[in-house]
């Protein structure tokens, strides 16, 4: 399923990423990591293709698991801050959301910003511009749908991704029975077309 943000949005945030337009590149993102076992069989795969994706992690997961945070870092993978809680960016106010973020920032070096569920409001992504990129997608995979069968979750994608685009899976539990379909048929996919799965880096 290809998300297409409302233009009103892309009026209200004009400074939020949404795909990276230029070259043959497409941007495989991973949100709510890491997870032990999950984290370990994408970073495999992605090492097979000699790809490289942007994980958005979680404070409390990186704080858990360290070591799986640190191999995302030494295999040449990029990282994010998708907040210390996973919290919804309509349901707090600006200053308990920064809070949260900044809490995540003790123990994930980035620039890089990924608001959970895809919520933040103008007045939080003023408040975290002059610290973030706020990276958004175009492309959602959808595969923590339980509704979802793993040929759809796979559909979703590769029915719809071009270079520049910005395509979402997670290294969660709920996320695997779709994900570990979809991720290496996407990966032979974007081969096959002659792109590469590339790490953002703004």
């Amino acid at each position: 399923m290809r998300f297409k943000p409302p233009k009103l949005l892309r009026k209200l945030m004009p400074d939020l990423v949404w795909e990276i337009p230029g070259g043959s590149d497409v941007y495989l993102t991973f949100d709510d990591g890491p997870t032990p076992d999950v984290t370990e069989w994408i970073l495999d795969e992605l090492a097979k293709w000699d790809a490289k994706a942007t994980f958005f992690c979680l404070g409390r997961n990186v704080e858990a698991h360290p070591e799986l945070y640190a191999r995302i870092v030494a295999e040449g993978h990029c990282v994010g801050n998708h907040t210390h809680s996973h919290i919804k960016g309509w349901a707090r106010d600006a200053a308990n959301y920064a809070d949260d973020v900044n809490r995540a920032a003790a123990v994930i070096n980035s620039t890089l910003f990924r608001p959970p569920y895809g919520r933040i409001s103008p007045r939080k992504a003023r408040l975290l511009a002059g610290r973030y990129r706020i990276v958004m997608w175009n492309i959602i995979s959808r595969d923590y749908s339980r509704r979802l069968s793993p040929q759809g979750c796979l559909a979703n994608v590769v029915g719809h991704v071009e270079p520049g685009d910005i395509v979402v899976f997670h290294d969660s539990v709920k996320a695997f029975r779709n994900m570990s379909y979809a991720l290496p048929r996407t990966l032979e996919h974007l081969h096959a077309r002659g792109m590469r799965s590339k790490a953002i880096e703004i």
